[in-house]
Formats: structure tokens, C-alpha cells, sequence
């Protein structure tokens, strides 16, 4: 077994998998292979030279981050030109693979069983499934770029090569929110900033949790599945694809109704307070553990200091609540870095939808589709996003042995992204003055409209595995 990085591992490596495509848009089509042929046509297009120069390695990426720094460098601080791009990645559900002929057992049964039939395990509340993530589906195409432009010609170029050998059943068009939103979700808050830092590719910054190439890329070094994967299963990825909807005038109107501390900070500081305190970060993305009572958006934008916590003091919750959202999802010295390592995930995700409208802060009351293209990479369900997910995020008990004035207290439910197949929940020590106390969340405020799991491929397997002359 190879220790990466080598130049062949990085080339063969699909480039949203470890390092993340830069972006300002992305489009996600779903897809069918259409035909009785068994795939035969839709095999030769992506076997193809001209296919196969559309897909982006990590090589690529690498390549392009590098010239991003140049150009930030060479502007110093001022306003810098975005580097046109365009990047494609694509990847198969299991009933895709088998279609065409790939029927090894990849070791990951969530894989293979598909997250539909997960749906109610994972907490989501399943009549809220869209129909398109009920039904069949073979693949996903992820393209994205600095522009719409960018990525609209990328994307015609492509589907021109695959004519009708593909039929589209959902598309997702993402895109980075605007002016001073940029990496903000839409609740508002600065998304992105804990993904683990690679062993061997990435330089971690301080507090960044680190992980082995295996935890994210099937046959290296720490996938613990390794052994009973085959051979062409090397180099790939689990890609996890969750459409998420986001309530955000309910969202805010929740903080606005519960503020913390209104006789000394007033209504609208005490709801950014308990925002705060329901992610574990100001808006700005300053975690709360460093800076509990007001924001510092200083601190925010500093690399070297806004990750560099691990929630270790002080014990209880008069920094961050045990059932945080950041808290929940990576619980750091919780757990211990040994022990959170395996768990990691790397997140690439993008907003879709509109800006809130004043009629729907108006009336506190969502009415367009708005959310998150939650995607995340992982090398098995079931130590990657699935135990996240259930494990810690819908566990009332995680943390697991907190107390709070000496008696066992459980957390709760993680108040953004824990759920309960659409029941209300419960969670803890969101008012630091009163840390035993629970609040109830009768609205979920991120719900899931469905997903599926894709198997990323390298790119020596897609085009001699998948692909043909």
C-alpha cells in the first residue's frame, strides 16, 4: 500500500475529495443511464479523451489553489480578480455500479443498501423526501467554477458529449451567497472552517484536527475496510449528497423569541447570543469557546487562532454547551483527537435557493426553498457520516459522561442538525446561567428533503473500469 501523496495518487484522486474545488457556483445533476445496452454507450463516451480532460483531479486542484494564493499574494489584501475555472467530478450509486458491471462488494453496507432505505435510521422525517430521491438513480455530476458562466459552458460541453445516454431526474443549482454572505450558510454563520486536514497533503493549522489519507480515500493508509475492498476500489470515496432545506425566518424568529440575557444585552444581542450558542460560533465564525459573550470578527478571519480551541476549559458550559452544533460534530479534547480521527468527514457543500425576502421576515415564515447541498466525503458510512449523524448529532446522550452541579446530565440534541424523524427535540445548557436546563425545539429548522450515496471513483478506475475505447 502506497503513503500518499505521491504524483500518480494525486492525479488519480477525483479533486473535490481531499482538497475541495474552489468555487462560486456548482451544479449537481442527477442522472439515470438510459439505453438497454447495459451502459455500453454511456461507457464509451466517458472512456473517451474528451470526457475524461473534463474531470478534475486533485492534482488540478491543487495546481489552481496554488495560483489563487499567487494572485492573493500579488494583490496584497486588495480587491483580487477571480482565476476563471471550471471543474467536473462524478460518481455512481450502487445500483449505477452495478449497472455497469461493477458488483464487487465495496465493504460499506449504508453504501449498498442506499440512504433511502437509511432515511428513517438517520432521523429524517421520511414524507418530506423529494420524489427523485425515492426513486431510482445511477449517478451525480458535480460541476462547478467561478462563474455561472463558467460553469454553464463546462456543463453544455458535457451533456453535448453524453447526449442521450444520460437522463437528468434533479438538478441543484448552487451557488455562494453574495457580498459579505460569501462562505456563510444561510442562517448566517461562517461554514467550512473545521474540515480535517489531510496527513501527507495538508499542513494543519493550529487546532485543526488531523486525519489519515484512509479515513477520507478507500485503500490508503487508515481505511480500516482496506482488506476486504477490491483492487479498483483504490483511490475512491464514499461522496454523501443531503439536500437540506434551511427555515431561516423560523430560525430567527426562535432567537428572537428566546433571547439570552434581554435586560442586560437587549433583544436583538441576546438572540445572537443564543444563535451563537445553538452553532458553538458568532456568525463571523469565531468559536464561542474562545470568545463566549460577544463576537470578534478579528478573530474569525485569523487562520492561526479561529480553530485553535479544543473545549477543554473551562469543564462545563459557561463557554460552549456540550450539544453545539461544532461541539456535537467534532467533539475535540470530548474525546480526544485519537478518537474524533476516524470520525472525520471533509464537507464541500454550497448554499442553493434565494436570499430571505422581506415578506418572509415579515411574516416569520419560510416560503421559497432555500438551504444547503450538504456534501461530504468518506471512506465508510458507518465511521463517516451515518455515526455522525446518529451517533452523536440525533444522540441525546452525547456527549457521553457530562455532569452538570454533580449530576449526570445528557446534552440533548445538536439544535441545528439533529433530528427526530420530524419530532420536536430537546437540548441543553444553551443559557450558561442555567446549564441544567433543557429547551424545547418544536420546529426543525434544517430539514432533509433526501439524498443518496455515490461512489467516487479514481480516475484510473473511470476510465478503464467504467469507461471503454
Amino acid at each position: 500500500m502506497s503513503v500518499i501523496p505521491t504524483p500518480v495518487d494525486l492525479t488519480d484522486v477525483q479533486g473535490d475529495v481531499i482538497l475541495q474545488i474552489p468555487k462560486r457556483v456548482e451544479n449537481f445533476i442527477f442522472f439515470t443511464i438510459a439505453g438497454n445496452d447495459q451502459g455500453a454507450a454511456f461507457r464509451k463516451v466517458v472512456g473517451s479523451q474528451a470526457f475524461m480532460e473534463l474531470i478534475t483531479s486533485a492534482a488540478n486542484v491543487q495546481a489552481f489553489r496554488q495560483k489563487i494564493s499567487a494572485q492573493k499574494a500579488l494583490f496584497q489584501g486588495n480587491i483580487v480578480p477571480l482565476l476563471p475555472n471550471s471543474a467536473v467530478n462524478i460518481a455512481f450509486t450502487q445500483s449505477g455500479l452495478n449497472l455497469l458491471g461493477l458488483t464487487d462488494n465495496l465493504g460499506d453496507p449504508a453504501f449498498t443498501a442506499g440512504q433511502f432505505q437509511h432515511a428513517q435510521q438517520l432521523g429524517d422525517n421520511v414524507p418530506d423526501w423529494l420524489p427523485a430521491f425515492k426513486g431510482d438513480m445511477h449517478g451525480i455530476i458535480l460541476i462547478a467554477g467561478d462563474s455561472e458562466v463558467s460553469v454553464l459552458a463546462t456543463e453544455t460541453k458535457l451533456l453535448l458529449l453524453l447526449g442521450p445516454t444520460i437522463n437528468q431526474v434533479f438538478k441543484v443549482n448552487g451557488v455562494v451567497r453574495p457580498g459579505a454572505e460569501k462562505g456563510h450558510e444561510h442562517f448566517g454563520y461562517r461554514d467550512g472552517i473545521s474540515s480535517p486536514a489531510v496527513k501527507g497533503i495538508v499542513a494543519p493549522l493550529p487546532g485543526q484536527q488531523v486525519c489519515d489519507p484512509g479515513v477520507l480515500l478507500m485503500g490508503q493508509p487508515g481505511d480500516t475496510s482496506a482488506a476486504t475492498r477490491p483492487v479498483w476500489a483504490k483511490n475512491g470515496s464514499i461522496l454523501v449528497y443531503r439536500h437540506l432545506d434551511q427555515l431561516v425566518p423560523e430560525f430567527d424568529k426562535f432567537k428572537h423569541d428566546n433571547p439570552l440575557f434581554p435586560l442586560d444585552l437587549g433583544i436583538e444581542k441576546g438572540a445572537e447570543l443564543l444563535g451563537a450558542r445553538m452553532f458553538g460560533r458568532w456568525k463571523s465564525g469565531a468559536p464561542i469557546d474562545i470568545t463566549p459573550t460577544q463576537d470578534d470578527p478579528v478573530l474569525a478571519d485569523d487562520p492561526q487562532r479561529n480553530n485553535n480551541f479544543d473545549f477543554s476549559k473551562p469543564t462545563d458550559q459557561t463557554s460552549c454547551p456540550f450539544a453545539a452544533h461544532i461541539r456535537k460534530t467534532n467533539p475535540r479534547s470530548d474525546l480526544g483527537s485519537a478518537k474524533v480521527a476516524p470520525h472525520s468527514i471533509n464537507r464541500t457543500g454550497i448554499p442553493f435557493g434565494p436570499e430571505v425576502t422581506p415578506l418572509e421576515r415579515l411574516n416569520n415564515k419560510t416560503s421559497l426553498e432555500r438551504g444547503l447541498a450538504f456534501v461530504c466525503y468518506q471512506s465508510i458510512l458507518s465511521n463517516g457520516f451515518e455515526f455522525m449523524q446518529q451517533s452523536w448529532a440525533n444522540n441525546p446522550g452525547f456527549i457521553f459522561g457530562k455532569t452538570v452541579n454533580g449530576q449526570p446530565f445528557n446534552p440533548g440534541f445538536d439544535a441545528i442538525i439533529g433530528q427526530k424523524n420530524g419530532q420536536a427535540r430537546e437540548t441543553g445548557g444553551l443559557d450558561p446561567k442555567a446549564q441544567g436546563a433543557n429547551t424545547n425545539l418544536p420546529t426543525q429548522f434544517v430539514i432533509s428533503k433526501g439524498g443518496a450515496y455515490f461512489f467516487s471513483p479514481s480516475l484510473s478506475v473511470l476510465r478503464t473500469r467504467i469507461g471503454t475505447a
